[in-house]
């Protein structure tokens, strides 16, 4: 593992199908942005973080 990298764990989450598309249509424009593969899981990480950022918990 990199350093400075936090170790994932796997869970499961239901979510509805327009949220899947928007996953996957802000993974491919981070992707072109940044010239590296964004994935789902990772959009999602980022949006958690930012979030809970915004709620003054900083992860």
């Amino acid at each position: 593992m990199a350093e400075g990298q936090e170790k994932l764990v796997k869970t499961t989450v239901y979510l509805e199908e327009e949220l899947l598309e928007a996953l996957d249509e802000y993974a491919e424009k981070y992707s072109k942005e940044t010239g590296q593969k964004w994935s789902r899981g990772a959009v999602i990480r980022l949006a958690l973080s930012e979030f809970f950022s915004r709620q003054g918990r900083i992860l």
